[in-house]
């Protein structure tokens, strides 16, 4: 039985702010191609800076980074990424497409060069998530939930290999949020998922793999956590609830 290549590879990771006090130190872990995982730790611990490091956005003081086997910015092209916090002008006039054509913009390519492939890509990306057919609405006009999976779209418009995304089920009620992951778990079956969340409960029901983050980060299946390692990793009495997938 073959095991499938590491997407992501971490070896002897540190990183930190100032040069003095360490974010993450001593990091080491990978993540198999086709995991759906999930980026857990307390405020502060280094969830974010762990995802920016993955994504090349910070250099580690020491240690390396390889995604698909190579540096983290030779391969953008093959990652589709969520941030926590996307600001669009809700008074700027800008459709629904647009915000997911964003999504195909390469280093180097001016906005608005975009191609027929292009189009047709984001179209199909907004059928993924649901909303084709409000392609030429505006952005500003959807509701909460409709602009999450917007900017999901934007994300795998590209048809990426990897989706890394932070706290997307932010601001989402609890309906919303349970559609959300439903779907990024069918968009799992083609692409390896990356995600950084607070809400173990509800993340434990549909994650394979935690990687739990607290300085130093720890990788393990979802089914191994219990509240004695939860408690280690936040450090006091943290219950963990795992809610009802179909309620």
């Amino acid at each position: 039985m073959t095991h499938a290549a590491p997407v992501i590879e971490v070896e002897e990771l540190s990183f930190s702010y100032d040069g003095h006090h360490p974010t993450l130190e001593n990091v080491n872990f990978t993540l198999a191609a086709g995991d759906f995982a999930s980026i857990i730790g307390p405020n502060g611990g280094g969830k974010t800076t762990l995802l920016k490091l993955i994504l090349g956005m910070l250099k580690p003081r020491s240690g390396r980074v390889r995604v698909f086997g190579e540096s983290p910015d030779r391969v953008l092209s093959r990652i589709g990424t969520m941030p926590q916090h996307t600001v669009i002008d809700s008074q700027f006039p800008i459709r629904v497409i647009d915000v997911v054509l964003m999504g195909c913009l390469r280093p180097g390519r001016k906005l608005g060069a975009f191609s027929r492939a292009d189009r047709q890509a984001a179209r199909d990306a907004l059928e993924r998530v649901g909303l084709l057919g409000l392609e030429h609405r505006a952005y500003s006009a959807l509701s909460g939930g409709q602009r999450q999976r917007v900017l999901l779209a934007r994300a795998i418009a590209p048809n990426p290999d990897l989706l890394m995304l932070d706290e997307p089920e932010a601001g989402l009620d609890r309906k919303i949020e349970q559609d959300f992951f439903d779907l990024l778990e069918e968009l799992n079956r083609d692409t390896t998922v990356v995600l950084v969340s607070h809400d173990l409960g509800f993340v434990a029901s549909f994650v394979r793999t935690v990687i739990c983050v607290h300085t130093t980060v720890d990788v393990h299946p979802t089914s191994h956590l219990d509240g004695t390692m939860i408690q280690d990793l936040y450090g006091g009495e943290v219950q963990v609830v795992h809610h009802d997938r179909h309620l």
